[in-house]
C-alpha cells in the first residue's frame, strides 16, 4: 500500500474522466486505499452515481478538462473541500479515429483528440501542481497507451490518438524534470487494451487490472524517487 495520509489529513485525489470505465475502478481503489476521491467527469450527476457506489467519502465534481473555466471552478471546489489536491491522475481520454490510417488527414478530429488527450492534461498541472509544490508532495499520473511509445510504433492506426498519447508521455518527461526535488513525482501509465467504454468489450483486460497501474504511481510512497518514467503492469516501458 503506498503512502496516503499526512498525520490526521487524508491525502486527496482527483481523477479526471471518474465517470466511466478504468476511470471508476481507478476512483475505486484509490478510495479502498484510504485516499479522499474527488471523482471529475463532465457530467456532475454521473460522477455523483459513480461516487454513491463507491461510499465513503468519495466526491463529485463537475469537470470537463476542454475548459479553462471548468477546471478552475472544479479545483477551486476541491480545495474548499479538501484543503488541496495532493494526487491528480489525468485519465479524461478520448478515441476518434475510427479506422482512419496515418495518410488519412482529420484537422477537427486531431484538434479535438488533443485538446483532451494532451492539452486537458496540461491545463489539469498548471491548475493543482503549484499547490502540490508549496505543499512539498504530489503525485501526477498521465494515463497513456503504449501506441505513444515511439519505441514501440508498428503501424500507422488511430494516428490522432496516437500522436496525443506520444505528447502526452513528452509532457510527462517534462513535468518530471521541471518538478526534480520538489517532492512531487510525475509518471505515465499504460493500462494496457481495457474492457471500457473506449476499449470495447472485446479487449482482454478487466478494469481491475487497467487501474492497478495507475492506482501503484498515485500512492508511491513519500520518499520514493520514481518519476519521469512510462509503465505498465508496474514495469518499464521504452519511451
Amino acid at each position: 500500500m503506498g503512502d496516503t495520509s499526512m498525520g490526521d489529513i487524508t491525502r486527496a485525489v482527483l481523477v479526471t474522466g471518474g465517470a466511466r470505465g478504468i476511470g471508476v475502478e481507478i476512483s475505486r481503489q484509490l478510495a479502498d486505499r484510504g485516499l479522499r476521491v474527488l471523482v471529475g467527469a463532465r457530467s456532475r450527476d454521473a460522477a455523483e452515481e459513480v461516487c454513491r457506489g463507491i461510499g465513503g467519502s468519495a466526491i463529485p465534481l463537475a469537470l470537463d478538462v476542454t475548459s479553462a473555466e471548468s477546471i478552475r471552478e472544479a479545483v477551486w471546489e476541491a480545495r474548499e473541500l479538501t484543503g488541496g489536491v495532493d494526487v491528480l491522475v489525468n485519465n479524461a481520454g478520448v478515441s476518434l479515429d475510427g479506422h482512419r490510417k496515418t495518410p488519412d488527414f482529420d484537422e477537427d478530429v486531431l484538434r479535438a483528440t488533443l485538446d483532451t488527450n494532451l492539452a486537458g492534461a496540461w491545463r489539469m498541472a498548471e491548475a493543482v501542481v503549484p499547490g502540490m509544490v508549496r505543499a512539498g508532495y504530489g503525485r501526477v499520473v498521465n494515463v497513456t497507451s503504449s501506441y505513444g511509445s515511439l519505441a514501440l510504433i508498428d503501424s500507422g492506426r488511430h494516428p490522432a490518438y496516437r500522436i496525443s498519447k506520444t505528447a502526452l508521455n513528452a509532457l510527462t518527461r517534462m513535468l518530471a524534470a521541471e518538478l526534480s526535488g520538489t517532492g512531487v513525482l510525475v509518471n505515465a501509465a499504460d493500462p494496457g487494451w481495457t474492457r471500457s467504454g473506449m476499449g470495447g468489450a472485446a479487449a482482454p483486460r478487466g478494469p481491475e487490472e487497467g487501474a492497478d497501474t495507475p492506482v501503484w504511481l498515485a500512492t508511491l510512497p513519500e520518499g520514493d524517487d520514481t518519476t519521469g518514467g512510462l509503465f505498465a503492469e508496474r514495469k518499464p516501458l521504452p519511451w
